[in-house]
């Protein structure tokens, strides 16, 4: 019996329909996964296409892992030569090779939101642009909008005319990305904007990647922004086998840029393609289908389909009315310890989501008292936690020389004696002189005004300067003990009075331990490459399949995944949807 004698019919379709664009309309639980592991395996396996011909998207990295230990087992040896990975690591890994072709140093760092955030203040200074009256969060937003819809600094300036509002945001737009050009620094829309840019400016990097990727996979596709149907777009533009997946029904992303155009007008783009609708459901019972089918009618731009399954009736959905939020979390968190009681399900088994992180609260609250083991998906990041950034600053620094932003924040980490005025000094004998922070460390005893200061300097040059040299022969796991017992941090948590201190020396532990674990997973492990996943790591990504907890999350967060027994809490006028989405 063949592979492909287990799939229905639209599924082996689907899978079959190699040549030219393809569009599959997916509904939720529809095995689109198992459809695109399988046509990965056809086209190698039937149509003679070499793996490294081939390259599917997926949008989280916790996707991307699942259909990587899929296309492993189906395919066996010569499966590692496909890439299957995110919209961003893709990106990243062409932009190792080429963003030289930009101008920028294949050494770049890359930019979480903090350190975003860091830059847009320094740039409000510069310009003296009040952050009461244009908050930074605003800024970012803006400019990150932008991006999405590929539009660059000088077309964004030229657009805001006889606007000062948006003049304002220009102004902040060009100063921003010109620091991030001078320390060598990409944030996370740089990662597509800027590869898209290449293939744009440099038509035999293109010409390249064309030749490479025959066949072309992309799913969620109904979350795709501009920016990233553009470089799919010139990525497929010559031999046009481009197969997206999506569902317009589950597109849940335009806050963050997703523009569902994209998957409405694909056939516009291609007019050529096939569509083929994935409708019957293998995750649902017929009464949440014929709930979600009613609900999702109401919408006015879709493209019909109506999900079914064989699955039977199923229990019935359960609604409770409750007067306040308090009882609400009271009621869930009894439910599911009465469920744990009776056996009919454990902790790990349950999920509850809500519309916005700040509903966690109570629902955290309720869990400790009843004693019930609980994670909250999107609190704070391992990688966002003072003690990891601080860390991760040094091995940045140690990669990345030019990254001012990451050079000023651990100078005086732990404390050197190093005060404001000798950084403001320094800063500004770099700027005056076109060079790096770092560089201009270098040559402190040529900086007028530091006077004894200069001595406080050089110390650090030398220490980070001597990890340089060490990066030669030393693992990264040894760099980072080194890191550590050379700069005295754990000492100084241990010696300090901070509440926390235990907390924040284990956390470290734990850094240096996904370090060892990096290094057994990769052969020609990297501190550049460390530091790639470390960026492209996301909230989801943390959560771990084998911990027997009850996971709390907003809708958002929980998109594409699946649990025996969901709660939705907060469902009321204004929560859910929200006041801006039904003001939109």
């Amino acid at each position: 019996m063949s592979i492909y004698d287990t799939l229905n019919d639209r599924q082996r379709e689907a899978v079959f329909k190699t040549k030219g664009p393809v569009l599959i309309l997916a509904g939720a639980g529809s095995g689109k996964t198992r459809v695109l592991t399988h046509r990965i395996s056809y086209l190698i396996e039937h149509e003679g296409v070499k793996p490294w011909n081939i390259l599917a998207i997926t949008f989280t990295n916790k996707a991307a892992g699942e259909m990587r230990e899929r296309v492993d087992d189906l395919i066996g040896h010569g499966a590692e030569q496909i890439w299957v990975s995110t919209f961003h690591s893709t990106c990243v890994r062409i932009l190792r090779r080429y963003i030289d072709h930009l101008g920028y140093s294949t050494n770049f760092t890359i930019y979480d939101t903090d350190d975003s955030k860091n830059i847009i203040k320094e740039v409000c200074k510069k310009l003296q642009i009040d952050t009461k009256v244009y908050k930074e969060r605003s800024l970012m937003s803006a400019i990150s909008s932008a991006k999405d819809e590929l539009i660059s600094p000088t077309e964004y300036a030229l657009s805001a005319m006889g606007d000062f509002s948006k003049q304002k945001i220009a102004s902040v737009y060009q100063e921003y990305q010109a620091a991030l050009k001078k320390n060598n620094a990409l944030d996370f829309d740089d990662l597509i904007v800027k590869t898209v840019e290449l293939f744009k400016t440099s038509p035999e990097v293109l010409a390249y990647y064309q030749e490479r990727f025959l066949y072309i996979m992309v799913d969620e596709y109904q979350d795709t922004n501009t920016a990233q149907f553009e470089l799919i777009r010139l990525l497929a533009d010559k031999y046009r086998n481009l197969c997206v997946v999506g569902d317009d029904d589950q597109s849940i992303y335009k806050f963050r840029g997703a523009n569902i155009n994209n998957i409405l007008d694909y056939e516009k783009y291609f007019p050529e393609a096939a569509v083929i609708k994935l409708e019957q459901n293998y995750r649902s019972t017929q009464t949440i289908l014929d709930a979600a089918n009613e609900v999702i009618q109401n919408n006015v731009e879709r493209k019909k389909k109506v999900l079914w399954t064989d699955k039977g009736e199923g229990s019935l959905i359960h609604f409770k009315q409750l007067d306040t939020a308090y009882e609400e979390a009271e009621f869930i968190a009894d439910d599911v310890c009465k469920r744990k009681r009776n056996r009919t399900a454990d902790y790990k088994d349950c999920a509850v989501l809500y519309r916005t992180n700040a509903q966690a609260r109570l629902l955290e609250e309720r869990f400790i008292i009843e004693g019930i083991p609980y994670d909250v998906v999107g609190g704070v990041n391992f990688y966002a936690r003072k003690e990891i950034k601080d860390i991760l600053a040094y091995l940045k620094t140690i990669d990345n020389g030019q990254d001012d932003l990451q050079v000023r924040r651990i100078i005086n980490i732990p404390k050197r004696g190093i005060g404001a005025t000798t950084v403001n000094r320094v800063q500004a004998y770099a700027e005056e002189n076109e060079m790096s922070f770092y560089d201009a460390l270098r040559q402190a005893d040529q900086i007028p005004g530091l006077g004894r200061s200069a001595s406080k300097l050089e110390p650090f040059v030398t220490l980070i300067q001597s990890f340089r040299a060490k990066l030669e022969y030393y693992t990264l796991k040894q760099l980072l003990d080194d890191i550590v017992e050379s700069t005295g941090y754990v000492k100084e948590l241990q010696e300090s009075d901070d509440e926390e201190a235990e907390d924040r020396i284990a956390n470290i532990n734990e850094l240096i331990s996904k370090v060892v674990a990096f290094e057994a997973a990769h052969e020609d492990a990297t501190l550049s490459s460390f530091l790639q996943e470390v960026a492209l790591v996301a909230d989801i990504d943390g959560v771990e399949s084998d911990n027997n907890k009850v996971l709390l999350m907003t809708l958002h967060s929980a998109k594409g995944l699946e649990f025996p027994i969901v709660y939705l809490a907060g469902m009321e006028d204004g929560i859910f949807p929200s006041y801006m989405s039904i003001m939109d």
